[in-house]
């Protein structure tokens, strides 16, 4: 069941513009109360990510589930950006990734100044933004800009952005075209 958008037009065309500004096109406007939560997301993380342990935005260097699904819940009005992409060999996502989350957090600042207080940013893949990153919070050399993913928060992708209506499969290899998901907290 949808829920409504506690956003107004005029706010929404406002910020819908901030969003052409910087390139992004692709996106919905969903309720935070429709981003499930799972617990076998984290589970996913912790046996099966390169990322668990090593990296300062991912587990245990988040909070827990069940801080997550609270963490959403205290939202009203949230936007998935889609992006696809394909790519011959995982290091060209490893280095195309960076650059958008990035631009991710330039939106996310201006969403900010806007009068969005509570703007938040959840990256479309792992944070990356240092070629060595520290492994926790306390070493995190970018703590302004580094985000989780949706992942790393324990968002369900999969069933979420099927639920707004966006593609999304499991890829068996690199022929395929990916489809990433960055995940902006708005008020």
């Amino acid at each position: 069941m949808l829920h409504r958008l506690d956003l107004e037009t005029d706010k929404r065309q406002e910020l819908e513009a901030v969003f052409q500004k910087h390139g992004f096109t692709d996106y919905k406007w969903i309720n935070p109360r429709e981003i499930v939560v799972s617990q076998w997301v984290r589970m996913k993380c912790m046996y099966g990510c390169g990322e668990y342990g090593r990296n300062a935005a991912c587990p245990p260097s988040v909070p827990s589930v069940s801080e997550c699904a609270q963490f959403f819940h205290e939202y009203r009005t949230a936007v998935i950006f889609h992006f696809e992409k394909k790519v011959k060999k995982p290091e060209d996502r490893h280095r195309w990734s960076p650059k958008v989350n990035l631009k991710l957090c330039k939106l996310e600042r201006e969403v900010f100044l806007a009068g969005y207080q509570k703007a938040f940013l959840l990256f479309m893949d792992s944070c990356g933004l240092c070629d060595d990153c520290g492994g926790t919070r306390a070493e995190c050399r970018a703590p302004r800009v580094s985000r989780p993913s949706p992942e790393a928060m324990a968002v369900d992708v999969f069933t979420t952005v099927r639920q707004a209506g966006f593609p999304i499969e499991v890829l068996a290899d690199y022929s395929q075209k990916m489809n990433r998901y960055a995940f902006l907290m708005v008020q």
